[in-house]
């Protein structure tokens, strides 16, 4: 008979995981080295280029919508001169190294600030077709590339005006760090731009020349590289299902010098939701590549580490084996010995006694067997009652084999390999977090002054004596501005002229005060608001109250865990997870960190970084507002920090894989020995039941197989045993019927 389950399985089953496993163990928790660069490292290479892409699209990005916003408000304006457009330009956004307004029809330039423009890359397909006023990159004579934007100025009963910006493509003032080193990259893997080998120009051997020179060909090989790499489209360049950077980024391995190796990661320009919103810097085909030189990681694992992984798989080798040993004396065997009494039963085999198993179900499905012996005439047989039953049964051997793999899963899931205070964290994590960090407060500083400078642009359209117009420019400006909340004008006495958006908060104008300022403490949400004095209306002030939303999104950054926004009392200002409006710092370091960043030290505050061991391993860094524009000198901090256990290093990834075998082990364990408890154990105690009943003399219950392996075999034996009996019966009782021979007559 073919048995199709049963007892085999779930044991073979159980045999195979342990080997595996055990494999598994012997590679995994004694590898034989240890690899050059930690993992951690080159993942923070891999953000902090993801963090400059970011930064170099926002600013490419917004320069075009600048432009092309100022030209559209001109144009819905009162003509203006073309000087007195670039001079209000430049006095409202310092962002572009040069201007040109030209006569379409003409072709004569009628004003120009900052650099020259070379106009010779103007031609019909510029100006016309689907792609006419696109921005498009130009080499100068100089060879730098400068990308160029395009708009038309249409004022009324005046020819047609192009105005043109130049950009250059220049990696963001952002801090790169000691020995960090940014470029930006075009299509066929020419590098634009560089940052970081500036700072090494002076040097004073030849030792450092040469290293120089070294860093400089391993950029360019490692900027071609990744030029090929992110030509690939972003869905296909990823992991099915992997989200994260919506553009195409990884790392780079290069050569190694003078035991250091350099490291490199690289991003595209992409916009932050493709699906929604456009990016015409996307559209560039620019990547950003940073490299940074880390020494090498000195020795692997000796021996002794191989050694410790073989005999964790050898401890769980022999426990599986003893677990084995316990299913399959305990539970098989009887089984199959029950199995073979029952067929010989059923069919007629009565001259020998049922060797019945000593305890559990199966003891109890042997004595029933024995009395339906004797019940069916067999020589010897007992008919009397049973003995005493056992109520754990199969519990106590499937117990014993589930405590013998435990012994291995627990210790080596919650002791082995367990990390403390005293892990020792790659100096480059340290100095990433902090140059990350202050990375995102460049980037929210530059959205604070991009938000005032914003609004300088838009009081100058604002007609203070029309309140209905000025409503309707206000609502077209918080149309295209999603960073507000509310926009609305407040005259001398604080009153509001005219407004737009959510409900306005208080404003007091006054020369101390700054032009960004926070309130609302008490509130759910702090109030963030900027302003732009309106010219030629003292005391009237354009505001605008920035979404804190707005602020949140820009701190939420892969790699760099809880980010804040804070003020000079570290109150919480905004925050990459939630948080409660103006709540103190979770940790007491973190508040002396930022203390500390805000102390003017040379040219003023700087980012700091720091590694805390309290119970654990924190790696945090502070960054405060520095550079230019209105929001510099508000006191702001952005403060980050993250625990070290998150980082792929080597002591964690040790805990990890433990833990991970720990797991697997026990996972085995719940699905082998459900499976024995499942298939076999329940329907092994309704057996014994049935047959108990069945040799008591119930005849009338049919007993039904549910599987097809030997506790339905022998289910299957019982019913035609009772059939047996119930024939047995009805022929005693016929012939107890029927009239004896001879009797009766004369």
């Amino acid at each position: 008979m073919p048995l199709l389950g049963g007892i085999r399985p779930p044991i073979a089953v159980l045999c195979v995981l342990i080997l595996a496993l055990a494999g598994l163990t012997a590679k995994v928790l004694g590898p034989s080295g240890e690899p050059v660069v930690p993992k951690a490292v080159l993942s923070s290479q891999k953000h902090f280029a993801e963090d400059g892409a970011i930064a170099l699209r926002a600013s490419i990005d917004e320069r075009i919508t600048d432009l092309r916003r100022t030209v559209a408000a001109l144009n819905a304006g009162k003509p203006a001169e073309p000087e007195q457009v670039l001079s209000d330009l430049g006095r409202t956004y310092q962002k572009w190294t040069g201007t040109t307004i030209l006569d379409l029809k003409s072709g004569d330039v009628l004003a120009a600030r900052g650099e020259r423009i070379p106009l010779a890359w103007l031609d019909k397909e510029v100006l016309t077709g689907k792609h006419a006023l696109a921005p498009r990159m130009v080499r100068l004579e100089t060879g730098d590339v400068r990308l160029m934007t395009m708009a038309v100025l249409d004022f009324e009963d005046r020819p047609q005006q192009l105005l043109i910006a130049s950009n250059s493509l220049s990696v963001p003032a952002i801090n790169l760090g000691p020995f960090r080193t940014m470029a930006v990259v075009a299509q066929d893997g020419e590098v634009l731009a560089t940052a970081g080998f500036e700072q090494n120009e002076a040097l004073n051997s030849d030792q450092e020349r040469k290293e120089l020179t070294f860093l400089q060909k391993q950029m360019s090989r490692m900027a071609e590289q990744a030029a090929e790499h992110t030509a690939e489209h972003p869905v296909s360049a990823k992991e099915p299902g992997s989200r994260g950077y919506p553009g195409v980024s990884g790392t780079l391995l290069g050569d190694d010098y003078n035991g250091r190796v350099a490291t490199a990661g690289y991003a595209s320009l992409a916009s932050s939701d493709p699906e929604e919103k456009k990016s015409v810097a996307a559209g560039l085909g620019l990547t950003v590549v940073a490299m940074l030189p880390v020494v090498q990681q000195q020795g692997g694992v000796g021996p002794d580490r191989e050694l410790f992984g073989l005999i964790a798989a050898g401890a769980l080798v022999v426990l599986g084996l003893l677990a084995a040993a316990v299913l399959w004396m305990s539970v098989q065997r009887p089984l199959l010995r029950l199995f073979l009494e029952s067929r010989r039963l059923a069919r007629g085999d009565l001259t020998r006694p049922v060797s019945v198993p000593r305890w559990g179900e199966a003891a109890r499905v042997g004595t029933a067997l024995e009395r339906l012996r004797g019940q069916l005439g067999g020589p010897g047989g007992t008919d009397g009652a049973p003995g005493g039953k056992v109520r754990l049964g199969l519990r106590v051997p499937l117990a014993v084999t589930a405590v013998l793999l435990l012994l291995w899963c627990v210790p080596v899931g919650l002791l082995l390999n367990r990390t403390d205070g005293s892990v020792s964290v790659p100096a480059t994590m340290v100095n990433d977090q902090r140059d990350r960090t202050d990375l995102v407060a460049d980037r929210v500083r530059r959205a604070l002054n991009e938000a005032q400078a914003d609004l300088v642009s838009t009081s100058r359209l604002i007609d203070v004596g029309d309140p209905d117009a000025t409503a309707a420019r206000l609502k077209d400006a918080l149309r295209e501005h999603t960073r507000y909340q509310a926009l609305y004008v407040v005259d001398d006495t604080g009153g509001v002229v005219a407004r737009a958006g959510g409900d306005p908060h208080d404003w007091s104008d006054g020369k101390d005060l700054p032009l960004i300022r926070v309130s609302g403490k008490g509130e759910r949400k702090p109030v963030i608001q900027a302003g732009a004095p309106v010219p030629e209306h003292k005391g009237t002030t354009l505001v605008g109250e920035v979404r804190v939303e707005f602020l949140n999104s820009l701190l939420k950054r892969p790699g760099l865990g809880e980010v804040r926004v804070v003020n000079a009392d570290a109150e919480t200002l905004a925050a990459s997870g939630g948080f409660l409006a103006f709540e103190d710092l979770p940790n007491n370091a973190l508040p002396d960190l930022v203390r500390a960043g805000n102390v003017p030290v040379g040219a003023g505050p700087v980012e700091n970084g720091l590694l805390l061991r309290d119970g654990g391993v924190t790696v945090a860094a502070a960054a405060p507002f520095s550079g230019g524009g209105v929001a510099s000198d508000i006191g702001w901090t952005v403060v980050s920090w993250q625990d070290a256990e998150h980082f792929q290093i080597t002591p964690y990834e040790r805990e990890d894989r433990s833990v991970l075998a720990g797991l697997l082990g026990l996972a085995a364990i719940v699905v082998c020995l459900g499976w024995v408890y499942l298939v076999v154990a329940r329907p092994l105690r309704a057996l014994a039941a049935g047959a108990e009943k069945l040799a008591d003399g119930d005849l009338k219950t049919v007993h039904y197989p549910r599987y097809q392996d030997e506790v339905g075999a022998i289910v299957r034996s019982l019913e035609l045993i009772r059939q047996q009996l119930q024939a047995r019966r009805q022929n005693q009782a016929r012939r107890a019927a029927e009239p004896r021979l001879g009797a009766g007559g004369r």
